[in-house]
């Protein structure tokens, strides 16, 4: 039995979301976020800061409504669940990252305000949220779909 943590960051969007639809046409959202600690040096009483740099991934229905609705420098609330994914080079030396897939995306307001407006759900077998069934996330076995060569 596999378990996941879950994580909650906060934090600034890096770029704009970049949707994409796997070959099945499943949604994903791919974001950068940025996450500013800061701290007062106790024998300088300096104040020092340091920025971590995070990407997160966000799919169907989680991921349109991301993309529709945040932009480059929102604040954002992410929770979700490590995961790390590897694939090969064309040089055939593998690569391994680390992200967040998200479970939930909220705009902070913190800072800001939001207008809220609530989507009609799908009522389709195939778009119920697979966590509701005790599927767990995700498509089967455990992994995301494989994404299309073509950007939308």
């Amino acid at each position: 039995m596999t378990t996941a943590t879950t994580t909650t960051i906060i934090g600034n969007l890096t770029r704009d979301p970049e949707i994409r639809y796997t070959r099945d046409g499943q949604a994903t959202t791919a974001l950068g976020v940025a996450v500013n600690r800061r701290w007062q040096n106790r024998e300088t009483r300096e104040w020092e800061e340091s920025t971590s740099f995070f990407d997160v991934v966000c799919w169907r229905e989680l991921a349109e409504n991301t993309a529709l609705s945040l932009v480059k420098g929102a604040r954002v609330v992410i929770t979700g669940r490590l995961e790390q994914r590897s694939w090969e080079t064309e040089d055939g030396d593998r690569r391994f990252k680390v992200e967040i897939v998200a479970d939930e995306v909220g705009a902070s307001l913190r800072f800001a305000t939001a207008d809220v407006h609530r989507v009609e759900r799908r009522t389709s077998v195939d778009d119920r949220d697979p966590a509701e069934d005790g599927a767990g996330s995700g498509a089967a076995g455990g992994t995301e779909p494989e994404l299309a060569d073509a950007e939308v």
